[in-house]
């Protein structure tokens, strides 16, 4: 089946409803036992260029392509930036209330950077509203299902959002060999969860998340 690429139908119909600036937001790593959890944030305005040729959902694309489409979609973008929150606080809170924590993190950035964050509207992917509960003052919302296939500005936060993480744990990869980071980026692979049961967890897990017993002392136990 042939999957069209993403177009800008839908953030010029915001741009047309009086939105200054669409932000497009997407997340990855949220399903993983090992690293951040990453929110990708990419704000376009009305009047811009194309988005890049060849865009599409970052699952959609070879690790190739996505590196070649990260830079193009900074260059495209009003601004673009990438929120992180830490394994222990996903651990500590939750994994919804640590996509909140990251995206509020990208949106900062995109403030520092500029961009009207205030007047402008968040196209998020899903069909839920995470992000409302993290923010003090939230910009307008709309959740969309699959919009990060449909619409650009959230394929252009995915691929970007997917790259810088994707790096982070090539570069964890060089500390904890034995988990295979550079290969299955975080997630529940079986080698990865052998890894744990051998070696227990590193700094970089999300303990909460590998269903362990815990030893006499707290610690959970990854013999097991």
């Amino acid at each position: 089946m042939t999957v069209a690429d993403p177009t800008l139908e839908v953030e010029r119909a915001l741009f047309a409803e009086g939105a200054p600036v669409v932000i497009g937001c997407d997340e990855v790593g949220r399903g993983a036992i090992a690293g951040v959890v990453a929110v990708g944030v990419c704000a376009i305005v009305p009047g811009g260029d194309a988005p890049p040729a060849g865009l599409r959902d970052s699952k959609l694309l070879s690790p190739a392509k996505r590196e070649l489409l990260a830079p193009l979609v900074h260059e495209w973008a009003a601004a673009v930036a990438v929120g992180e929150a830490e394994p222990g606080e996903v651990d500590a809170h939750g994994i919804i209330a640590a996509l909140g924590l990251a995206a509020r993190r990208g949106l900062i950035a995109l403030h520092e950077a500029g961009i009207d964050v205030g007047a402008s509207t968040v196209l998020l992917d899903g069909s839920h509203d995470w992000l409302t509960p993290a923010l003090t003052s939230p910009p307008s919302i709309r959740v969309r299902p699959k919009a990060d296939r449909d619409c650009a500005s959230v394929a252009g936060a995915s691929v970007v959002a997917k790259v810088h993480r994707d790096s982070l744990m090539v570069a964890d990869a060089t500390r904890w060999p034995q988990f295979g980071w550079d290969g299955n980026k975080g997630y529940g692979s079986p080698a990865h969860l052998a890894a744990v049961a051998e070696f227990g967890p590193s700094p970089r897990h999300r303990v909460t998340w590998l269903k362990l017993p815990a030893t006499a002392d707290g610690a959970p136990d990854a013999t097991v």
